[in-house]
């Protein structure tokens, strides 16, 4: 069964302790709220997913403004099992319209990355700032952040603290994916996905590790089941010799791909195997059986990684470093309860 609560004003007051009254001045920018409580409730509401339309900045742009935003995505990510990026980039796409922004994308081909070359629209001074959508090489990010400074990162991050991001909460989503599945009898689990491949996947795996240990079960970077390769391709996928009961797919592409070849080798899902994926988001249309997921708000990610940038920008106070924003567990058809632990 999904989860559908839309968050209101009374669970954003609940949660930080204070009145509904303050947190409606707080998001309407009326008086009677300190500037810092005014800042902590926004920040609040949209990492619970908050969706009025209300939190909006102020239409501040430099002197000089070009009126626009680039969004730069690794060519890679067009790939047709990537196509979630084509609907994170809708989702910024409108959150900058909102603000009176529009978004150029442009992408970012291997050659310029493994160059370090910069942009055409940032040397074109095409733009006010850039998202840096998907994962790119550490290489590169560093160099990135050390050569423009009106950026964030999107759906990745790097170990610097000075730098600005916004992610999934992909750790605590998986861990609780995982303790799903363990509470319907679960014990011989997989994990797919290409560890270290992007930021995602990785804390993906490690919130799927943390609640295997949790039980007594270690498990073994060499159990994991790859889906791509070091480039972000996908590659074909294959199943172990020794079956689970169970697979964490560190995406719905992924999963959807691997219940096709369960099918094909006389396995069903999920009366033999159960499978569960990330994201809620299958380019090619709803898997069969409705796979059990954790959904990414992409609208409340992009809201967040928009106002950000934007307040760099003008010179708005913000909460700087990595911003993470929750997702939600959507319980389908995909997962058999067992009738005896495994």
């Amino acid at each position: 069964m999904e989860n559908t609560h839309k968050v209101r004003l009374s669970d954003i007051a609940q949660k930080l302790n204070v009145s509904t009254v303050t947190v409606s001045k707080a998001i309407a920018d009326k008086e009677g709220v300190s500037n810092e409580l005014r800042e902590k409730i926004k920040r609040v509401a949209i990492e619970m997913g908050y969706r009025q339309k209300t939190i909006r900045l102020p239409s501040l742009k430099p002197e000089n403004s070009t009126g626009n935003i680039g969004i730069i995505i690794p060519s890679r990510f067009f790939a047709r099992s990537t196509s979630f990026y084509w609907n994170m980039y809708n989702a910024i796409a409108r959150e900058l319209q909102g603000s009176g922004y529009y978004a150029i994308m442009e992408q970012l081909d291997s050659q310029s990355e493994f160059d370090l070359d910069i942009p055409g629209v940032i040397r074109d001074n095409k733009v006010d700032g850039v998202i840096l959508l998907g994962q790119v090489s550490l290489d590169y990010a560093h160099y990135f952040a050390r050569n423009y400074p009106n950026f964030i990162f999107l759906d990745f991050y790097i170990n610097d603290s000075s730098t600005d991001s916004v992610t999934t909460d992909n750790f605590y989503s998986e861990y609780i994916m995982t303790e799903y599945l363990i509470s319907q009898g679960h014990r011989d689990i997989r994990y797919v996905g290409n560890f270290g491949a992007t930021t995602s996947i990785t804390d993906r795996y490690m919130g799927f590790a943390k609640a295997m240990l949790e039980i007594g079960l270690e498990p073994k970077l060499s159990d994991i089941i790859d889906d791509r390769n070091s480039d972000g391709a996908a590659i074909p996928l294959a199943l172990p010799k020794k079956m689970p009961t169970a697979f964490v797919c560190n995406c719905d592409e992924t999963a959807v791909r691997l219940i096709k070849l369960l099918n094909q080798n006389g396995y069903r899902v999920p009366d033999d195997i159960s499978v569960v994926g990330f994201d809620n988001y299958v380019g090619s249309g709803p898997s069969d059986p409705a796979l059990t997921t954790v959904e990414v708000d992409s609208a409340a990610t992009a809201r967040s990684a928009v106002e950000i940038l934007l307040r760099k920008i003008t010179g708005q106070p913000y909460m700087k470093g990595h911003t993470v924003i929750g997702g939600n567990l959507l319980i389908r058809d995909s997962v058999k309860k067992l009738d005896r632990n495994i």
